[in-house]
């Protein structure tokens, strides 16, 4: 028979165990660098859809994976120090979210650690892959092309207000890429004059409102970039209090009270790059994945904004909406 002293040492013992199993199980686990050049605060929903994509294949947070997350909060000059961070800890892939400013930090930090990015520009003019199709390198991605359909903001807009003659881009001239120029070709063929505001903080941000109401523009489109996505609120109410009416790239500035967006879906960019994470984890190689493309766009308008900037949405306009918010 086992005596009383046996029981309450082996039990000890076992007990003793537990954190020593569960500490070598965690270290076991995969780790993901998450590189952002947005906030925490404004990353909820495309956080949230980031891991249903890591969900979809089987890797859940805390459970069978680690994320260390790493947030510039759109401060630019801080992502070469927080790229080298995760690849001292060191991380098995990095995700890098906000274009290709912040790929491009994860991309000098590290050529031996997988790289996941999503951008709204060309990701081989911007020297992230060297191709679409065979990237050939550590970075594979998601290009939600968002840059490219600036010209699709102006033509909604122009629905809008079919008398505006002069519309504001408000752009991070720093990390913009071609899009302003863009824009400015768009604007032309429209018939629109296209005044470039450029914004990297956020005095330049009222600055460039109160141009937009000195000189009396007619509408404002925000183009896309993680500063700028940091700066939502920031915008959404500059943009109310001014009674200027404005175009966004994200559902998020509508959601916040801006008027209207137009652009692939973020969380389902978000979505798209946690998938890919995923399969490398599971030994896939970025140089063999595609860079992927958008499969969701979305127009999204805010009938209360419009509302209270005076604005009537015509029927047509509030039939190609994929959502209105009333």
């Amino acid at each position: 028979m086992m005596r009383r002293r046996e029981v309450i040492t082996l039990l000890g013992g076992a007990a003793g165990a537990w954190p020593v199993a569960a500490r070598a199980q965690q270290r076991s686990m995969p780790v993901i660098g998450f590189l952002s050049g947005r906030s925490p605060a404004g990353s909820v929903q495309v956080l949230a859809a980031f891991r249903h994509g890591l969900e979809e294949a089987g890797y859940v947070e805390s459970r069978n994976v680690t994320i260390q997350y790493r947030w510039a909060e759109g401060r630019y000059d801080q992502l070469p120090a927080l790229a080298r961070e995760l690849v001292r800890i060191p991380v098995h892939v990095i995700g890098s979210f906000g274009g290709p400013v912040v790929a491009q930090a994860a991309q000098k930090a590290t050529t031996t650690i997988p790289i996941v990015f999503t951008t709204a520009q060309d990701p081989v003019e911007s020297g992230l892959v060297a191709s679409i199709n065979r990237p050939g390198g550590n970075l594979t991605g998601v290009n939600f092309f968002s840059a490219s359909l600036g010209g699709k903001r102006l033509e909604f807009l122009r629905l809008l207000l079919p008398g505006v003659a002069e519309v504001a881009v408000l752009a991070n001239l720093a990390n913009s890429g071609p899009e302003a120029s863009e824009l400015e070709k768009a604007g032309g063929a429209l018939g629109l004059k296209i005044a470039v505001l450029n914004a990297s903080t956020d005095e330049e941000i009222d600055a460039a409102f109160r141009l937009i109401v000195e000189h009396r523009i007619g509408a404002l489109v925000v183009s896309t970039d993680a500063y700028l996505a940091a700066r939502t609120e920031r915008i959404v109410t500059l943009s109310a209090y001014n009674k200027v009416p404005s175009v966004y790239q994200f559902r998020d500035f509508v959601a916040a009270g801006g008027l209207m967006s137009y652009g692939a879906s973020i969380t389902d960019t978000y979505r798209q790059a946690g998938s890919y994470v995923a399969r490398i984890l599971k030994g896939e190689k970025p140089a063999e994945l595609p860079v992927l493309q958008p499969v969701k766009f979305e127009l999204t308008i805010n009938l209360r904004t419009a509302k209270t900037l005076g604005l009537t949405v015509p029927e047509k306009l509030l039939a190609l909406a994929d959502e209105v918010i009333e």
